[in-house]
């Protein structure tokens, strides 16, 4: 239902609980008039342009109301009430011979669906675990049974890798003694994991006084390593190697490099 404030002439929708609760007193959202909202209330709005709602005349004597709806009566019982426990069966009714084969017939003929979906189950998190496989290869509590697993299978396993356990021991960066325009970058890197890991992709950053990036290049280990079994067989357990890079040189802005691993 709608109503109007006389001052401000805002229109408001309200509820008829709303109404029921202060006897048709309500106070306007907007200027904070408090108004007889029965005076114009209406069902239904007019068409627009809406200017001011219609205001109810006065009745000196109450409506007649002569369309009924509904009228309770207590004293009724409900069409819909339980039975009394004194008239319900004392055993349930046993089926029909017929419905108890229908049920033994489709009981049976579950099986292969509940094979299919057992099926179903083990192939899907058999894709979330390869899916998730690099995480798994480089969880120490799953290394511990597939490294036995898998050498009592003859296969082998990715090395781990564990970039927070890697240590920079010393870095250096100096013109290339037969290439002009061109710079050495060397580094010491030393693996501090308890277990032998992959060398890592290396991120090397030059940035100028500010600290703004100048330049950035990001090394594979086959970009660094010239022996190729040293790749397969990764950095040893508490092992240190030398770290040779070559890049350009980016010009006099780039005053600091950084070293990043992954």
């Amino acid at each position: 239902m709608y109503a109007q404030c006389p001052e401000c002439l805002t229109i408001f929708k309200l509820a008829d609980g709303d109404l029921a609760a202060a006897h048709g007193s309500v106070r306007c959202g907007h200027c904070a008039t408090v108004f007889d909202a029965l005076r114009t209330l209406v069902a239904q709005l007019p068409p627009e342009p809406i200017g001011q709602l219609a205001v109810h005349g006065a009745r000196s004597t109450p409506p007649q109301l002569d369309q009924p709806v509904f009228r309770p009566n207590p004293a009724q019982a409900s069409l819909f009430a339980e039975l009394d426990e004194r008239q319900r069966p004392a055993t349930r009714p046993s089926p029909p011979a017929f419905a108890a084969g229908r049920r033994r017939a489709h009981a049976t003929r579950n099986w292969p669906w509940l094979l299919g979906s057992a099926l179903l189950l083990m192939t899907l998190g058999g894709e979330i675990a390869w899916a998730e496989r690099a995480r798994w290869l480089n969880d120490a509590t799953a290394r511990d049974w597939l490294d036995p697993l898998c050498a009592r299978f003859d296969c082998s396993l990715p090395l781990r890798r564990d970039p927070a356990t890697l240590e920079l021991l010393s870095r250096d960066i100096r013109p290339h003694p037969s290439v002009p325009g061109a710079l050495i970058i060397s580094a010491t890197l030393r693996n501090g994991a308890t277990f032998a890991q992959a060398y890592p992709v290396v991120e090397v950053t030059l940035s100028d006084f500010d600290e703004k990036k100048v330049a950035m290049r990001r090394f594979q280990p086959r970009d660094y390593l010239s022996d190729s079994h040293a790749e397969e067989s990764g950095l040893a357990a508490g092992a240190s190697t030398a770290l040779v890079f070559e890049v350009a040189d980016p010009g006099r802005d780039a005053v600091a490099f950084e070293f990043r691993f992954e």
